[in-house]
């Protein structure tokens, strides 16, 4: 009877030391993370990554502390190959919760924002600074002649087919995805009512953006958008040469001048607007939805003329005559003579 007693003292020890350990176990593992106070630490999991570059990147963020555990729990939870992902763990997450998520592959999306983008090289660079390819696989993506044909689109026009806006990708979209995201807000924004005012313009939704992409350079006024394509769309009318300095800046290179000069009016371009009538051969930069929306609603009135105000205030003087606008030109001159603007 002793022995027998013993023996089941002995297992009842035994079974107490191990609910105990598997109490042990399981609190530590439910336990909060390095995150349970303070902000949201964002976990990246690169394509191609493995367990123990995951267990690095943990440690960085602070979310690790006994890596030994974490890599006993996750054997046991049966996650040994990370899914690719950008991961936001909140405060409170517990190692538990953390390796289900990262097992599963539950990422959170990245809001992608990009605007005053100019140029493809800029756009790659912007959204390359949010999503897992880097600026070259973008840039390659964007220049892509074969995707671009697929939306009928050219060297010249591949711009208008980005929206400056923003919008939320998976960390690990693929350069191609994102052209193809793209055509589809590009498609879904031109759906309908935009198309059918671009056809009563005469235009095309390409040539609305290009020419919504010369408005853009000619103002920062919002209000003033739809009334300076209005004198644009009257030159198109007449077949009057737009005449757009911001054309010229394209064809040259030189958008950061505050001033065109008269040999500036020589350049061999299609860009120069001077000297070919009617649009150039695409945008000169990546118009906002609201130049676009100004061109569509354009104001309708009889100038053929705008210069900007001798007060600097970022606003324009319109004329309906030549005469007129070469008194606002001659004043606006002479505004940036007394402040020694020559170039």
């Amino acid at each position: 009877m002793k022995v027998l007693r013993r023996l089941v003292l002995f297992l009842l020890l035994m079974a107490i030391v191990a609910g105990a350990a598997v109490w042990w176990v399981w609190r530590k593992a439910n336990a909060a993370t390095g995150t349970g106070e303070g902000a949201p630490r964002v976990v990246l999991v690169p394509t191609g990554g493995d367990l123990d570059g995951l267990v690095d990147t943990l440690q960085a963020q602070r979310l690790v502390e006994d890596v030994a555990f974490f890599r006993r729990w996750a054997e046991l939870r049966k996650f040994s190959s990370p899914r690719p992902g950008r991961y936001v763990v909140e405060p409170g997450t517990s190692i538990n919760d953390l390796v289900l998520r990262l097992r599963r592959g539950e990422q959170d999306p990245v809001r992608v924002t990009f605007t005053n983008v100019r140029t493809l090289d800029e756009l790659a660079g912007r959204v390359a600074r949010y999503l897992e390819p880097d600026s070259l696989a973008l840039l390659e993506a964007l220049r892509d002649t074969t995707l671009m044909r697929e939306h009928e689109l050219g060297p010249e026009t591949s711009i208008s087919l980005f929206l400056p806006n923003t919008y939320e990708f998976w960390w690990t979209t693929t350069p191609a995805a994102f052209v193809e995201r793209m055509a589809r807000e590009h498609d879904a924004f031109w759906e309908g009512a935009r198309t059918e005012k671009a056809a009563r313009l005469g235009l095309s939704p390409v040539e609305v953006s290009t020419l919504a992409s010369i408005v853009q350079a000619e103002t920062i006024k919002p209000d003033e958008a739809p009334r300076i394509a209005g004198v644009y769309l009257n030159r198109l009318r007449i077949g009057m040469p737009l005449q757009a300095d911001p054309t010229l800046k394209f064809a040259l290179g030189l958008d950061s001048v505050s001033r065109i000069l008269d040999k500036d009016k020589l350049v061999d371009s299609p860009y120069n607007t001077y000297t070919h009538a009617g649009l150039p051969p695409g945008p000169i930069n990546m118009p906002e939805p609201r130049n676009i929306d100004a061109v569509l609603n354009a104001e309708r009135h009889d100038y053929l003329y705008f210069c900007a105000r001798d007060d600097f205030s970022g606003y324009s003087d319109f004329a309906k005559s030549y005469a007129e606008h070469l008194r606002n030109a001659r004043r606006y001159q002479r505004a940036l003579n007394a402040r020694r603007i020559y170039r």
